[in-house]
């Protein structure tokens, strides 16, 4: 399955994620109730881990957790560290305020007695108060001089230090000792909201001490560390990291004796597993119903399994190959011989495979990601905010959850909001500031836009179709909300720009992909959907049709439209070489929760929110009902746009939803032109080179929005050489507004003053209509049965010195026996 892992490049490496993708697995719904700030309980799976007490876990062994690939580096501040980096780093180094499962940062009494801020003005001053156990595993205390060394490295200032990310470390004044050697007194220049998450991790000032150490003394190695474990070694040759016990930690000691990390592609997951090599590994949907058949289906009593090699033959067609067995035509005898011999030996390896997987179970959480259609913004008919929308309001969120969930067995809820993911204390459904579906309202923002059945047949007049019709369709238009869901009057549309990022670096945890959903095609629900489906020869355009457009294929980028590089934000090269590793496979399927009663509410009035759609007094055009999926057009030109996809093995279900978003267009008058591009370049070539018109891809959740996300939606801004900066924001839509709440919402110490502020940011990033959420994503951990404290962890950090084997009477108790 495809995935796009994508860690923020801004406060702190966070665990790649994925491209949307989806898989037919029947899992039992594992449920929780949370509820979030409004009030309203929601369904939620924030975690699902074997707990078990640590007296009922024993002490010593092994465990081997499977990682996408080597570490390009231990140093989690660089632009290649990727997840790996952060799962090994995790078990070896301070984290201050740990997250749990509904995201909120705790204090960690392992490395703080306490962490509070003690002015505000003039300066806001927190002191940190260490435990005055915690040492380096070489034995010095860990102080003042750790943090101030990681400050001079990551605030921005010496640009000999090669850094991924800086924010909120640029906001410190000073950093002194405090009373005495446990504490730390960090002065901010600026306030800083989310300065709990600065100094995690954190690294000895050997390693942040001096340019040279922090680029290269640290990518292969940590000479010393202050976690349970210590660094053993890396093992390039055999793709093994090794973790010890470390002997000098001073807080609960490591269960385990040693805790490896083995490079394990995805598509090679199921193998490591039957192998016995892994104990643990994020699987996708294909692999995790294979484990849980082989909990069901033993194929006892002489009856073969249920799935596997064989197991659609019926009693008829096993008689019948008998039959021809043993009948008197030889040379049919003696083929029908040799092909029930290899069904044989196939089911029976079949059968040994799904004996060895019983010794696994499939631990399954919500991720804290969520799947978007990104909507570009920077020219073409999307440049006009009418266009946006109008895609926006055509779009069944509720349909597309429903046709990824439902077959799961999950709860399906589209996502309310971009700044926090359900269970979330900062959640709030904020899908109103653009309204719910609407395809009459939809109709009536193209007609506002000049798009009509007419104008795609009518000869051109001059005015270009496309980008400069756009532009001048949303000069001066308003695009944002206010906190009530409403436009807001005052603020303008801003246009994002033009142009293509420049560096970028690698996403990827592999390919994975057995896991389908359906036939890559739109339902037949969505009739005339096929009808106005054209395949390009192969030889001349491979992987590229058009949905919803009766003439030849052509490009759907307007014409005139030029692109220039788009420099990104120094602070998103981090997050550009990690949401490059795309064609992962961390979760087979998608998921998501009941959305808040008042998202519903906001749906059943018509037309959705004030502000979301066409002006007062438009009305959608007259169409008769068989011609209502007729093409628009502008000037001669039809209202074309150019959805990209990815190409690979691992991509149907991608590729499936993406035509169910096509046949919703179709059903506007909005044709869809879909390019199908190889893995590789997906992101690198087409999402962060502005080369697309819709896109389909996730972003992580994070404790900190007001820091992480706004290079997300951050207003492109030009640079003196003429390039753009685009930082984070890949649909180049964004506003003065949205960037002025971030900046308040950062600065506000207020917590919840801080969130109320991110709400109303949300609201207009909704309105905008750059991004539309879709539903959040699983998380689907196979783990080794006796293994506790260890699974799908959601939000959660891992307490690795708590994972470990249960005790034989522990684990032959009836809580822990296969149902």
């Amino acid at each position: 399955m495809s995935h796009v892992g994508v860690p923020r490049g801004t406060a702190r490496k966070r665990r790649s994620l994925a491209l949307l993708t989806t898989g037919v697995l029947t899992l039992p719904v594992l449920a929780g109730c949370s509820s979030d700030d409004s009030g309203t309980a929601s369904a939620v799976v924030p975690q699902d881990v074997a707990v078990a007490a640590r007296s009922t876990v024993a002490v010593g062994s092994t465990a081997t957790w499977a990682i996408d690939a080597m570490p390009t580096t231990l140093n989690t501040f660089q632009a290649d560290a990727d997840s790996s980096t952060t799962r090994i780093t995790g078990a070896l180094l301070p984290t201050l305020f740990p997250l749990d499962a509904q995201g909120r940062p705790q204090l960690n009494p392992d490395y703080l007695e306490s962490a509070k801020v003690v002015e505000r003005e003039p300066r806001q001053v927190v002191l940190y108060r260490l435990n005055q156990q915690a040492v380096w595993s070489d034995g010095r205390e860990i102080g003042a001089s750790d943090f101030v060394a990681q400050w001079r490295a990551l605030n921005g200032k010496d640009s000999a230090y090669w850094t991924a990310r800086n924010a909120g470390y640029e906001r410190i004044e000073k950093i002194e000792r405090g009373a005495d050697d446990l504490e730390v007194r960090v002065t901010f220049a600026k306030p800083y909201a989310d300065w709990r998450s600065l100094f995690s991790p954190l690294y000895p000032k050997e390693v942040t001490g001096t340019p040279n150490a922090f680029n290269d003394g640290a990518r292969t190695t940590l000479k010393a560390t202050a976690g349970p474990f210590r660094l053993r070694g890396v093992d390039t040759k055999t793709g093994q990291v090794a973790l010890d016990r470390n002997p000098r930690w001073w807080g609960s000691p490591a269960k385990l004796d040693t805790l490896v990390f083995r490079a394990v592609k995805p598509q090679d997951r199921t193998q490591a597993l039957t192998e016995g090599k892994v104990d643990v590994a994020d699987v996708d949907a294909a692999t995790a119903h294979r484990i849980v058949q082989a909990g069901r289906d033993e194929g006892g009593n002489g009856q073969p399994l249920a799935q596997g090699p064989g197991s659609g033959t019926g009693p008829a067609a096993a008689l019948r190959s008998w039959a021809v067995a043993h009948g008197s035509d030889e040379e049919a005898a003696a083929a029908a011989q040799e092909a029930r011999e290899k069904n044989r030996a196939a089911a029976e390896a079949h059968a040994a495979e799904q004996g060895r997987l019983r010794a696994y179970v499939v631990r399954k959480a919500l991720e804290p990601a969520y799947t978007q259609l990104a909507l570009n913004g920077e020219s073409g008919p999307l440049a006009d905010d009418r266009v946006r929308r109008a895609v926006a309001r055509a779009l069944n969120r509720q349909e597309l959850a429903d046709t990824v969930l439902k077959p799961l067995g999950l709860p399906a809820a589209p996502l309310g909001s971009h700044v926090a993911l359900v269970g979330q204390p900062g959640y709030k459904d904020s899908s109103g500031a653009l309204g719910g579906h609407d395809t009459e309202e939809a109709r009536a923002l193209l007609a506002d836009a000049g798009w009509t059945r007419e104008g795609a047949v009518k000869k051109p007049d001059g005015t270009k179709a496309g980008s400069e019709a756009g532009k001048k369709g949303t000069k001066d238009k308003d695009t944002a909300a206010g906190e009530d869901g409403k436009a807001d009057p005052s603020e303008k549309a801003d246009k994002a720009g033009e142009g293509k990022t420049g560096k970028t670096g690698k996403t990827g945890d592999g390919k994975t992909g057995d896991g389908k959903t359906g036939d890559g095609k739109a339902d037949d629900g969505k009739a005339g959907h096929a009808a106005h489906r054209h395949e390009r020869e192969p030889a001349a355009d491979d992987g590229l049709y058009i949905v919803g457009d009766d003439n030849k294929p052509g490009d759907s980028r307007a014409s005139g439209s030029t692109s220039r590089i788009l420099a990104p934000a120094t602070t998103a090269a981090f997050h550009s070489a990690a949401l490059l590793r795309q064609a992962g496979h961390l979760a087979g399927t998608v998921t998501s929760v009941d959305a808040p009663a008042e998202a519903a509410a906001q749906d059943e009035r018509p037309g959705g929110a004030t502000g979301a759609y066409a002006p007062a007094g438009t009305a959608a055009p007259a169409q008769a009902p068989d011609a209502r999926r007729g093409p628009l057009g502008k000037d001669g030109k039809a209202l074309t746009l150019r959805f990209v996809l990815p190409s690979g093995p691992g991509s149907e279900a991608l590729r499936a939803v993406g035509d169910k978003i096509s046949a919703m267009l179709d059903s506007i008058g909005i044709g869809t032109s879909v390019t199908k591009v190889a893995d590789d370049s997906y992101f690198q070539d087409h999402i962060a080179s502005g080369d697309y018109d819709l896109a389909l891809y996730s972003w992580p959740a994070t404790a900190y929005p007001a820091t992480d996300d706004r290079p997300i939606f951050a207003k492109p801004v030009p640079a003196t050489d003429g390039s753009l900066l685009v930082e984070q924001n890949y649909t180049r839509v964004g506003t003065d507004h949205i960037d002025q709440l971030f900046d308040q919402a950062v600065a506000e110490l207020d917590e919840g003053a801080a969130r109320d502020l991110m709400k109303q940011a949300d609201a207009r990033i909704w309105a905008a209509a750059g991004s539309i959420p879709l539903y959040q994503r699983p998380q689907l951990v196979a783990t080794n049965r006796k293994l506790a404290n260890v699974g799908a962890f959601g939000f959660g950090t891992p307490r690795y010195q708590d994972i470990g084997f249960k005790k034989p009477q522990a684990a032959g108790a009836p809580a822990n026996k296969k149902k």
